[in-house]
């Protein structure tokens, strides 16, 4: 058993997935800004190619917004039947250099290939050696990043994209992290940026600084896993059966919608997409969440945790109808979704401090 600071990790990233696929599948498309997702008013943007993204076009963008930034921009279809299918082939390729491949989505996973099966020393060369595979077999590119966790690596793969791959050696990361922007430390968003900002806190160097104690005053838990990360620690193992943590459904109506009857006949659609995959899965849960979505795009969620499993359609649509009729809504509705989470899948994990070791081979 290694250990967890001389584990070698790659996280490989398919470049602009669902565009990609759509461009390699129609020759056409290629060199030119393609949004995947609907093109209608009322569309939203799931996927953006490279060129359209130079103009600002981005994932979960209204499509009008979409357009405006991007006149010439190309709107196909979204069709997750062939990107599953493609997804299949590279979780293939995964498998044959380890068994410790653990999927993200579709487009991203972690490999632990610190042994491998062709005994490669190089987890450089491995993931150069993939994404090399991934191009030949699919046509498309992937991004790799390289290092002992998988919170470095995961950053480390957004560094040289599209078509690249970075390699953080143990005895860099402690100076990485401290040149890092704190908006590229992998789960600080813009509102936590924002707010260490107001603490002076710029990049890793400046988090650095600041007191375990500090942190958690001002960050809660969340203050423990900062103080952590900016020091190269991070125990979570690539876990080849990842534990599912939710499970939901949602849908955006053609129109907005304003009356209850209505919402509540979605909803029922959703409930019975939520049975189905929960039959799949053999979960059950506890928390359903019901999310709205307002006609000017802003965003509610509502919480109910029950004493016990649940995974009966009647009894997580009663429950969103419950939430539903909470509170009346001020504005039409646009979308709605039913999330099930609390699963009877969760595990309890430790995190412990482990200091990263250097001079092993990379």
């Amino acid at each position: 058993m290694h250990e967890l600071a001389d584990r070698k990790i790659i996280h490989v990233d398919m470049d602009a997935f669902y565009a990609s696929v759509e461009q390699h599948d129609n020759p056409g498309l290629k060199g030119k800004p393609v949004a995947v997702g609907g093109g209608s008013d009322r569309g939203v943007v799931a996927a953006a190619s490279y060129e359209a993204r130079k103009y600002g076009v981005r994932s979960a963008m209204p499509s009008v917004t979409a357009k405006r930034l991007c006149p010439d921009l190309i709107f196909v279809k979204s069709r997750f039947d062939r990107y599953r299918e493609v997804s299949e082939q590279i979780r293939e390729i995964f498998q044959d250099y380890t068994d410790l491949v653990e999927p993200l989505s579709l487009d991203e996973a972690y490999l632990d290939v610190t042994e491998n099966k062709y005994h490669f020393p190089s987890a450089t060369i491995i993931a150069y050696e993939i994404r090399r595979r991934i191009y030949e077999v699919t046509g498309i590119t992937a991004s790799a990043g390289i290092s002992v966790n998988k919170f470095i690596a995961k950053i480390a793969s957004d560094y040289n994209k599209p078509n690249g791959q970075k390699t953080i050696l143990p005895e860099e990361i402690l100076l990485f992290l401290e040149e890092l922007d704190i908006r590229k430390f992998h789960g600080i968003g813009k509102v936590t940026a924002e707010k260490m900002y107001q603490f002076g806190i710029f990049n890793g160097f400046d988090l650095k600084q600041k007191s375990l104690e500090f942190l958690a005053e001002n960050f809660g838990k969340s203050g423990t896993h900062y103080y952590k990360i900016v020091r190269g620690i991070h125990k979570s193992p690539v876990k080849a059966d990842r534990i599912r943590k939710s499970l939901g459904a949602e849908r955006t109506f053609s129109e907005n919608i304003s009356s209850e009857i209505f919402m509540k006949e979605r909803l029922i659609q959703i409930a019975e997409e939520i049975e189905k995959r929960i039959a799949k899965s053999d979960v059950a849960g506890k928390t359903v969440t019901l999310k709205i979505k307002f006609r000017d795009f802003k965003t509610q969620t509502r919480s109910k945790t029950l004493p016990y499993f649940i995974r009966d359609k009647e009894t997580i649509l009663n429950t969103a109808i419950e939430l539903m009729e909470q509170e009346s809504f001020r504005e039409s509705v646009r979308l709605l979704g039913i999330t099930l989470s609390n699963l009877n899948t969760a595990k309890e994990e430790v995190e412990d401090f482990v200091e990263v070791q250097l001079g092993f081979e990379f």
